[in-house]
């Protein structure tokens, strides 16, 4: 019984013990002046001066990677594939050696028309001997007007053969040159697409040589931009870049070659070529890209962080730093007045003497944006001028004619000093007791 009275003492003396605690914790301390401190005292906020700049102005749209030649390289005689001699993927010039196909067969027509050759030749030779007879003043009169005539005629016959057994030599050489298949261009080797020991015709596909030095993009925009483009065009040739899908830069040293000469009407919009050196194979054929062309620049356009704009039933806007209130939030009755002296005067005071700073105050500035600058940045075409202070961090405890504390990006506000805690402690007790 006696444990049980002593287990039961000690159960209420913690019970009190935490009362008083959580009393403490949660109603003591709004009657100290630290929690009036917090809210009654300047906001940290991030702020950054518009900047006037250079800003590049961009159109974009998606596009697709093309080839500016790419072959389907087939061989143009017949026969029995002996070999591939490129390696698939990778780089072949022009004129070197793709495939062999077997010569033999062309090889016995070249022999066949430089044999026939020779026996025109020999016959050729016989004719002209035969004229040269006639015509001689010593048989002349011996021999027929219309055998010279037909002399004449045979000349000429076997000699024209002579030049048909040239020319069936060299279209053979030709198509003999055909049996060592090379490359057009130069570029890269696709997948082959036979093997060695086919019989081939002219209609086969050996494998696909596709430029990829330079390369080009072709890419749309809304017909309404034509004028500006082909006026920008006129001026100066005008860059292109690549981006992907995050944005960042693929490449970034394209140059705009073609404007399409027609509006497609079912689209509204017109086609662009662009090219690009692709020195590091970062663009490949058929690929979709995302396209920025860029038309000007603006000289002096009004730039601030993208986080700085906010956007409100009433349009965007901006937290505009200012030295003094806002108009119609400095003024307020002398009650008022009285009723937060009493709560933060002490605070005020030593924060003014801690610091020397003069207050700072911001103020809710409508604005128009007229584009983006960057990636982070957009321009401000109407409501701020260059070297005005905006918010771009904190602006969720704002209010019209809040007094903060600026500071620059990366920077952390203070703690705050004994004294000023001291002061608030004081002048929160005061208040506290006054209700």
């Amino acid at each position: 019984m006696r444990m049980s009275r002593t287990k039961w003492i000690w159960t209420l003396v913690g019970v009190a013990v935490l009362v008083i605690i959580l009393w403490r914790v949660f109603g003591g301390s709004s009657q100290r002046g630290f929690g009036d401190f917090s809210a009654n005292g300047p906001v940290p906020v991030t702020v950054v001066p518009a900047a006037a700049q250079n800003v590049p102005m961009y159109l974009g749209n998606q596009g697709t990677v093309q080839p500016i030649n790419s072959v389907n390289v087939q061989p143009q005689v017949g026969g029995q594939l002996l070999s591939i001699d490129f390696v698939e993927g990778k780089p072949v010039t022009k004129g070197q050696l793709l495939a062999q196909i077997d010569p033999r067969t062309l090889q016995a027509q070249l022999d066949q028309a430089l044999a026939k050759r020779a026996q025109d030749q020999t016959q050729l030779a016989t004719a002209k001997a035969n004229l040269q007879r006639s015509e001689d003043p010593k048989y002349r009169e011996y021999v027929a007007q219309i055998d010279r005539i037909t002399q004449k005629n045979t000349l000429a016959q076997w000699q024209a053969a002579v030049a048909a057994d040239a020319a069936s030599i060299q279209n053979t050489r030709v198509q003999l040159g055909f049996t060592k298949v090379t490359s057009p261009i130069n570029g890269v080797a696709g997948i082959r697409q036979v093997s060695p020991g086919n019989v081939i015709t002219t209609g086969t596909s050996i494998v696909t040589v596709t430029q990829m030095h330079p390369i080009d993009v072709i890419f749309s925009l809304a017909g309404k931009y034509l004028d500006e483009v082909r006026s920008a065009q006129a001026k100066a040739p005008l860059k292109v870049a690549v981006l992907d899908a995050s944005g960042n830069t693929v490449e970034a040293d394209g140059v705009l070659k073609v404007i399409d000469n027609q509006i497609d009407p079912d689209t509204a919009s017109f086609e662009l070529k662009a090219e690009f050196p692709n020195a590091q194979n970062q663009l490949y054929p058929g690929q979709y890209a995302n396209v920025r062309l860029q038309v000007r620049v603006d000289d002096n356009a009004l730039v601030v962080p993208a986080a700085a704009v906010q956007r409100g039933p009433n349009g965007e806007y901006v937290w505009l730093v200012t030295d003094t209130p806002p108009p119609g939030t400095s003024a307020e009755p002398d009650g008022a007045k009285k009723m937060r002296r009493g709560a933060r005067g002490a605070h005020a005071a030593s924060s003014a003497a801690a610091d020397h700073k003069p207050a700072k105050y911001v103020t809710m500035q409508a604005v128009t944006t007229s584009g983006e600058s960057g990636d982070t940045g957009l321009i401000i075409s109407k409501g701020l001028k260059a070297g005005d202070l905006v918010v771009t961090a904190g602006q969720f405890r704002l209010k019209e004619g809040s007094k903060v504390t600026p500071m620059k990006p990366g920077e952390i506000p203070a703690p705050p000093t004994t004294a000023e805690i001291k002061a608030a402690a004081k002048g929160g007790g005061r208040g506290g007791r006054r209700h």
